[in-house]
């Protein structure tokens, strides 16, 4: 078997293997093992459909429909031509070839399909990944004999046949492009959630919902969208109450949000072959470790916030494709330490600040960032940390930070360890981990490059 990469990206032709004899002939039509190791992608078929051609010179197409297919031939030949009216930079690209049983293509959602038989008794047959819904309008029909596209079919269209949809079809210029899968974003009213908004835009394909917009607790999350529409979900939603999640009501809320949505999301994305992004914590880890936690690093949560996220974490791996982007220290748009220290200073109050745990500032706009980059590269499939750059430091550390580059004194702030500071405190604490300083080569290797923590709280400040 030999893949091959075509002028239209994502089109890929495959030649396949015939095992002949005396009887006649056997190939393997598709084999997903082999496939996939050859490149292509695991595209998930759900249905096999054959037309059956009498006449050579019959004449199909163009149709692009919001599926994958995998076009192959049982007996015959045929013209294939393949035009891209997916929106972006390749629309209009055209590509032709002849495929025969030996030859077969995969062809993307989105890129338009026609064939033209060269012989007679050509069986074209063709898996995908969809079911034909009335529901579904996103389709696109080109007319065979556009000017722009010029196929050069080998029988002139006005000496074949054609059927009357087909000849009726739009030209390129009227022709309304495929828009990309959707992209979901959960929890989008959250500080990650914002940032999301921010790097990814209002473009239509892209739709974010918050609490009001989709119940992630709901038993019947998979009835609640058309999930075939979609292409990725990244859930930013998170019960964030590290204190609260310690109470009867909160722990009861962190393991629906944090745990059992999770694993809601990762069914749904298997089952739909979407792609998961989830962003989880430091909090999966006690804070024992001498250094710093890599990927790979065993769970071991202090608290009911941090045991709903590793179980989270666990659901989220389940789903084949899957980004799990593991943070820290989180800073954004909203309520945050950050903007507690710099409101302090302002209004001359000299806080206490916790010295005895050490980690790195992350801002949401660079996880944002982080996710775009692993979506828009195509990285392997994992777990990957996400944290700010630079060195470790303290939060009582970040306090003077914060205090010197508003103008106020750093000596202002006084360090205390994590004992001292809830010495006083009255409710449910939960235990924080004293180490939250995550490895980040593995997310470097895919060329990512985190922001130096000191340098983007200077211009957090700005």
């Amino acid at each position: 078997m030999v893949v091959t990469e075509t002028t239209i990206p994502g089109l890929v032709l495959v030649d396949l293997s015939l095992h002949g004899d005396n009887r006649g002939w056997f190939k393997e039509n598709w084999q997903r093992e082999k496939m996939i190791a050859a490149g292509l992608p695991d595209f998930g078929p759900v249905q096999n459909n054959i037309s059956f051609n009498d006449a050579v010179g019959t004449t199909r197409g163009i149709h692009a429909e919001p599926w994958d297919k995998f076009v192959s031939l049982a007996t015959g030949r045929i013209f294939g031509a393949w035009v891209d009216l997916r929106e972006g930079p390749t629309f209009g690209a055209v590509f032709t070839t002849e495929l025969d049983p030996s030859r077969a293509i995969f062809v993307p959602r989105g890129v338009g399909n026609a064939y033209q038989t060269l012989e007679p008794g050509t069986a074209y047959t063709y898996l995908v990944n969809d079911h034909w819904s009335a529901e579904n309008t996103d389709y696109a029909f080109l007319n065979l004999a556009d000017e722009t596209a010029a196929i050069d079919w080998p029988i002139p269209l006005d000496q074949v046949e054609i059927s009357a949809k087909d000849k009726n079809h739009p030209r390129l210029g009227a022709v309304t492009p495929i828009a990309p899968r959707k992209i979901l974003i959960t929890g989008a009213d959250g500080q990650v959630g914002r940032a999301l908004r921010a790097e990814f835009g209002d473009a239509a394909h892209i739709e974010y919902a918050g609490r009001e917009q989709l119940d992630l607790t709901d038993p019947g999350l998979r009835t609640a969208r058309r999930w075939r529409d979609y292409g990725t979900i990244i859930n930013a939603a998170a019960y964030t109450g590290v204190d609260r999640a310690e109470t009867a009501e909160g722990r009861a809320a962190a393991w629906q949000v944090n745990a059992a949505a999770s694993a809601r999301l990762a069914a749904i994305a298997t089952e739909f072959a979407l792609t998961l992004v989830h962003v989880s914590t430091d909090y999966v880890f006690d804070g024992s470790a001498a250094g710093a936690y890599g990927e790979d690093a065993a769970f071991t949560p202090l608290g009911v916030y941090g045991q709903s996220k590793a179980a989270g974490d666990l659901a989220a791996a389940i789903a084949p494709r899957h980004y799990i982007v593991r943070t820290s220290w989180v800073i954004g748009d909203g309520s945050n330490f950050v903007r507690t220290m710099a409101s302090l200073a302002e209004r001359g109050i000299d806080p206490k600040v916790v010295d005895d745990q050490t980690g790195r500032l992350t801002f949401a706009d660079d996880i944002a960032r982080g996710i775009r980059h692993l979506l828009d590269t195509g990285a392997e499939y994992g777990t990957y940390n996400l944290t700010g750059g630079g060195e470790p430091t303290t939060w009582a550390d970040v306090a003077r930070d914060v205090y010197r580059l508003t103008g106020h004194d750093p000596a202002r702030v006084s360090p205390v360890s994590t004992e001292e500071y809830y010495a006083d405190a009255t409710g449910p604490i939960a235990p924080r981990p004293r180490n939250s300083v995550l490895d980040l080569r593995k997310i470097e290797a895919t060329g990512f490059v985190p922001a130096d923590s000191a340098s983007r709280l200077t211009e957090y400040l700005r």
